[in-house]
């Protein structure tokens, strides 16, 4: 007896539920043109123009990453809408740390089987958030994949393309001892750690659904949620405006400790006065709730800073208080001492933690 002939739907891949996606994406994506690309999709790949956009002598800066375990709790609590801003700030606030203004992004969404409207919420914070950072959505990549993925899964990758002028890149030969270190607020845990949040949550008994014990108003998974800062606009206005910043660190996973080394010359280490700290409440019920050591606290996450920048001393106030005017909460973090072997942190004082250096 003759089978049946099967079809690409039937093996689980739903041609059309892909060009409704497309359809309902088009406009979001339309709305990031910008000089350089008008953001059309459709193509086999996407084009800019340099010239367009005003660079005369440009280094091409590119970078990628995704949103982690974060994207478990978009799906379990079905709010689909802001992890797109995550995937966006996640790469463009590491351009931006080079003195790279955004020009362009990528997306990549893997799913079992595919929603449009899902993947139109999750477009919509993409578009949302390269509005905003001013760079381009010219293309990306949906993927569905039955088998590898459970219904109701999915997975995010972004792609972004930047560009600096030669002279203006990031960080700057000059830094060096005696420059002061200035931390920009962040708006929450932003997109590293959630393996360990999803860990301390699971040892709370709380739902997603529950009132948030740290942030009044919100359930736990809305919280939790809460999208990665964007600093593009801030940054550039300010590298601009005042000349002054020598070096920028996106504090991401591995905290202070890990990444403002990145950017130091070997031979220096950032002396950090915790005492200065404002931890948002969200990492104090982290760490109480989970018995987080201090140590790992600033290992694992952001602790309430999402950019350190480094600045001459006699242009601390100057460049302090443009960073207030664009809009950003600004501290004081420590300044850069001559040290031993590789570029490291050293912290003096007690934070919100509660505990002593």
């Amino acid at each position: 007896m003759a089978q049946d002939g099967l079809s690409y739907r039937d093996a689980g891949v739903d041609i059309d539920a892909g060009n409704r996606l497309v359809d309902l994406i088009k406009p979001l994506v339309k709305a990031t043109a910008r000089p350089g690309a008008d953001a059309d999709i459709g193509g086999f790949g996407g084009v800019f123009d340099l010239k367009a956009a005003g660079f005369a002598d440009p280094l091409l800066i590119a970078t990628t990453d995704g949103v982690g375990t974060k994207l478990k709790i978009a799906i379990d609590t079905g709010v689909h809408d802001t992890i797109g801003i995550d995937l966006v700030a996640m790469c463009v606030n590491d351009l931006v740390v080079q003195g790279a203004e955004p020009l362009l992004f990528l997306d990549y969404f893997a799913t079992g089987r595919l929603a449009p409207e899902v993947g139109a919420h999750i477009v919509a914070g993409i578009a949302r958030a390269c509005k905003e950072a001013g760079c381009a959505l010219i293309g990306g990549e949906t993927a569905e994949m039955p088998g590898m993925y459970k219904d109701g899964d999915y997975d995010l990758a972004g792609f972004s393309l930047g560009a600096v002028e030669r002279g203006d890149l990031l960080p700057r030969k000059d830094v060096a001892p005696g420059d002061v270190i200035l931390g920009l607020a962040s708006a929450g845990v932003h997109s590293n750690g959630y393996s360990l949040v999803r860990r301390v949550v699971e040892r709370s008994g709380l739902a997603w659904s529950d009132a948030a014990p740290f942030e009044a108003g919100q359930t736990l998974g809305a919280a939790l949620l809460t999208p990665t800062r964007l600093y593009v606009k801030s940054v550039l206005s300010v590298i601009r405006s005042t000349g002054s910043v020598k070096a920028l660190a996106h504090i991401t996973g591995g905290g202070i400790t890990e990444n403002l080394p990145r950017v130091l010359p070997k031979g220096t280490l950032a002396r950090i006065d915790l005492t200065n700290l404002m931890v948002p409440p969200v990492f104090r019920w982290l760490a109480t709730v989970g018995a987080v050591a201090p140590e790992e606290m600033l290992r694992a996450f952001n602790c309430g800073v999402g950019m350190a920048v480094v600045v001459p001393a006699e242009e601390e106030e100057t460049v302090a208080d443009a960073f207030a005017d664009a809009g950003e909460c600004v501290i004081r973090l420590g300044v850069i001492e001559p040290g031993e072997g590789p570029a490291h942190v050293a912290y003096e004082g007690t934070t919100d933690f509660g505990f002593a250096s």
